[in-house]
């Protein structure tokens, strides 16, 4: 099985850049999408129906802002939008699949804001998060967290650290809340498989950043014991144009 991830900043400008014409080889059995920027009736899913997808999507009330939308070929248990707050739900951040090995959150983490405004509004969210996975986690379920975390954990996962250490996405307290769920039982999956690989997933447009290689790894796995026990590998799609970030993908044995 084949989970990926991608924060494609604006589903409609993708389409426009035929960014999802690699789907058509690699063809993850579950696609999840941050920031999709779009309400559901302004998304020509047709593409993705050819392929052989059905499709959930989450859009902000706000308009042109955040959202999620996951794509999958085998049918869920249950899907679930939202994390039952409405102030983090009005933004669309999260959809929540269910199936018999595993529970799939897909979520788009808030960004800090300019001047780190938004920085306390960031940590509730981790907070209510892990709060939910708890309870799942008691039940016995395995679970996925993907997507956008908008945080660097360590300093090997940006290129510039000692630069940013005041600047949201590289905030003490906001890395802090990886380490929260780490010692919850959580698995950083990428990490665990490469300790000292130094990978990317962001990168600004600005500055030829990409084409230079300067950049953070924002985009996750972090995963029960369980799942990482059926874990293959973390692929990440570096090649793959069409946003500022690139694709994740966890490959999985079940």
């Amino acid at each position: 099985m084949k989970i990926t991830t991608w924060n494609i900043n604006g589903i409609r400008a993708a389409f426009g850049k035929n960014a999802f014409d690699w789907l058509n080889d690699f063809k993850p059995d579950i696609l999840c999408l941050q920031e999709i920027k779009a309400k559901e009736d302004q998304i020509d899913g047709e593409l993705f129906t050819q392929m052989g997808y059905q499709s959930i999507w989450n859009p902000a009330e706000r308009p042109g802002y955040s959202g999620t939308g996951t794509l999958y070929t085998a049918e869920p248990l249950e899907i679930q939008k939202g994390l039952g707050v409405e102030r983090f739900d009005n933004e669309g951040r999260t959809t929540h699949l269910s199936y018999p090995d595993f529970e799939l959150f897909n979520i788009y983490f808030p960004n800090g804001g300019e001047e780190n405004l938004r920085v306390p509004f960031k940590l509730d969210f981790y907070e209510q998060l892990l709060i939910n996975c708890e309870q799942l986690m008691a039940e016995g379920k395995g679970i996925i967290i993907t997507g956008d975390f908008n945080t660097a954990h360590k300093e090997i996962d940006l290129k510039n650290p000692k630069a940013n250490e005041k600047n949201t996405g590289f905030l003490p307290e906001e890395r802090v809340w990886i380490d929260h769920y780490l010692n919850k039982g959580f698995y950083d999956i990428f990490r665990v498989l490469n300790p000292d690989k130094v990978v990317y997933t962001w990168w600004t447009y600005r500055f030829n950043a990409r084409k230079n290689n300067v950049g953070w790894r924002l985009d996750y796995f972090l995963a029960t014991k369980g799942i990482l026990d059926k874990t293959k590998d973390v692929i990440t799609h570096m090649d793959v144009m069409g946003s500022d970030h690139c694709p994740v993908t966890l490959v999985l044995d079940f």
